[in-house]
C-alpha cells in the first residue's frame, strides 16, 4: 500500500508527471483539483469565486484527507495545498511526498504561456507575473521542502523527458520502499 503526493508550485508539472509516474509504479492517479471539481460540479475557479479562498481551502483539506486514505495512488495536489492547515503533515504521514522543483525562469515561461487559464495570472504583465512567482514561491518553498524527496524538473518539455523523469522518480520510490 503506497501513497505518493506530488507537490510544487503551479506549472511545476504535477499533473503532467502524475499519470506517467502512476503507470510506472502500477498505481492509480488522481489530480486533487479535478477530483474536487467532479465532486462539487464546479471548476476550482468557480469554487474560489463562490466560497472565497478560506472556504475553498477547507474543501481542499477535507478532500485531501479523504484521498490520503486511498491505496496505491499517485496524487497531484494543487500548488497551495501543502501551504494550508496541516496538509503537509497529513501528506507526510500518509505517504511519500515529492516536491517537483522548477526554477523561477522556467516557471515564468510555462505560466506565461498558460496564464489565460489561470484567473490569478491572466491580467498580469510579464514583469508582474515574474514578481508574483518570485514572491509567492519564496513564501512556499520552505513548506515544499518538508517533503521526503525533491526533484528538479525544469526539463519536462517532451514526452521523452516526462517518461525519463517518471522512471527516475519511480526508481527512487522503489529503492526507499525496499529499505523499509
Amino acid at each position: 500500500m503506497q501513497r505518493i503526493f506530488l507537490i510544487g508550485y503551479m506549472g511545476a508539472g504535477k499533473t503532467t508527471l502524475g499519470s506517467p509516474l502512476a503507470k510506472e509504479l502500477g498505481m492509480s492517479f488522481i489530480d486533487l483539483d479535478i477530483f474536487i471539481e467532479k465532486r462539487y460540479h464546479k471548476t476550482i475557479n468557480e469554487l474560489f469565486h463562490e466560497y472565497g479562498e478560506q472556504e475553498f481551502r477547507l474543501i481542499e483539506q477535507k478532500t485531501l484527507k479523504e484521498v490520503a486514505e486511498f491505496e496505491d495512488i499517485v496524487i497531484s495536489t494543487g500548488g497551495g495545498t501543502p501551504c494550508h492547515f496541516d496538509n503537509m503533515d497529513v501528506m507526510n504521514k500518509a505517504g511519500t511526498t515529492i516536491y517537483l522543483e522548477v526554477s523561477t525562469s522556467v516557471l515564468f515561461e510555462r505560466l506565461k504561456l498558460g496564464r489565460r487559464k489561470r484567473p490569478i495570472l491572466k491580467d498580469k504583465t510579464d514583469n508582474e507575473l515574474l514578481s508574483f512567482i518570485e514572491e509567492s514561491l519564496s513564501k512556499r518553498v520552505n513548506i515544499y521542502r518538508k517533503c521526503h524527496h525533491q526533484f528538479l524538473v525544469d526539463d519536462l518539455n517532451s514526452v521523452e523527458s516526462v517518461t525519463r523523469t517518471a522512471k527516475l522518480i519511480a526508481r527512487t520510490i522503489n529503492e526507499r520502499v525496499k529499505r523499509y
